[in-house]
């Protein structure tokens, strides 16, 4: 049974939720500000968070920041209908996936199953490491390692990665980024596969002998992962 942490100071939307999730089989527990969500998260019991951008105190962006550096537990954070900002700057700092308020709770179960299926890959279904120039991506051991070091990615960057890895050469649609990495069908105005595009962009740096990018964008259409001659062109 998986535990979720919800950190929301709406206490009856916590309940209500609590209870959806309790039967479909998560255990579930909430706290109603940042600092005891905080405190509590970094506990490591939780499989995933499920945190509020707007709390009292210590924001929600705040908690993502502090969490995000001192744990790979999964977050989901829920914004304001509206509020892109916020969204992407959760997403810019480590966050799995958003959801925008009021939500479906089916909708927030299928998110949630979504960021526990990657982050609790395992590793009996891997199939063979992936090695394109200096980067090794090794689905059995969920790492990367760029020129040997290693790099540190959330699930779903791993995702997004080896999705991009294995089809090098070649434009992958967001349209297929959003079903296989985030589990959820595409929507117009979604930065979500952008935002993490971006983030995987930065850690793994320019491809070596060059300033040219791993990760190219075709414009309108999705992304392709550059093998190391093309990645001047």
């Amino acid at each position: 049974m998986s535990k979720i942490l919800i950190i929301d100071d709406d206490v009856e939307l916590c309940e209500l939720v609590g209870e959806y999730l309790a039967r479909e089989g998560f255990e579930v527990e909430a706290a109603h500000n940042g600092d005891k969500g905080l405190e509590r998260a970094l506990t490591g019991e939780y499989a995933l968070v499920v945190l509020d951008i707007m709390l009292p105190g210590m924001t929600g962006l705040d908690v993502l920041r502090h969490l995000h550096a001192e744990s790979r537990t999964p977050v989901l954070i829920l914004t304001a209908r509206g509020e892109e900002v916020d969204r992407i700057v959760g997403l810019e700092i480590g966050a799995d996936d958003y959801l925008g308020k009021p939500f479906n709770p089916r909708e927030l179960l299928a998110r949630l199953r979504a960021i526990l299926r990657r982050s609790q890959a395992a590793p009996a279904s891997a199939t063979a490491p992936v090695t394109l120039g200096d980067v090794e991506l090794d689905p059995g051991a969920r790492t990367v390692t760029r020129d040997g070091e290693t790099v540190e990615l959330t699930a779903v960057e791993f995702s997004l990665l080896e999705a991009l890895m294995r089809s090098a050469g070649q434009v992958v649609t967001r349209e297929f980024l959003a079903q296989t990495v985030l589990g959820r069908r595409f929507m117009a105005y979604d930065r979500s596969i952008d935002m993490h595009v971006s983030k995987l962009r930065k850690k793994l740096g320019p491809q070596p002998g060059s300033e040219g990018e791993r990760i190219k964008t075709v414009r309108g259409v999705g992304y392709i992962y550059a093998r190391s001659s093309e990645a001047g062109d």
